[in-house]
């Protein structure tokens, strides 16, 4: 699989470290039961098809890339740097 650092270039998978889902998620209250704690450390969504996923360029340059990538398929679809994406949302 190779992903396309808009620093570097394209890349072999293996100069990055997979980071996991890029959304938000809800952290339940600091009171909220061990259920909510439960399921916010340990349950993800696993969707087929098309996801946004964060990804650090470890071995490379060391930016943060939120990476659209198809799960059925690793097809890759389009890489940004993360920095940027919050600056927009800024």
């Amino acid at each position: 699989m190779r992903i396309t650092c808009p620093i570097c270039g394209e890349r072999d998978r293996r100069e990055f470290h997979y980071q996991g889902a890029a959304v938000a998620l809800d952290r339940p209250a600091p009171d909220a039961g061990a259920e909510s704690w439960d399921d916010y450390l340990h349950n993800r969504e696993n969707p087929a098809g098309p996801t946004r996923e964060l990804w650090h360029h470890e071995a490379g340059c060391g930016a943060w890339l939120v990476v659209t990538r198809d799960t059925v398929t690793h097809e890759m679809q389009g890489s940004e740097l993360a920095s940027a994406l919050q600056e927009a949302d800024s």
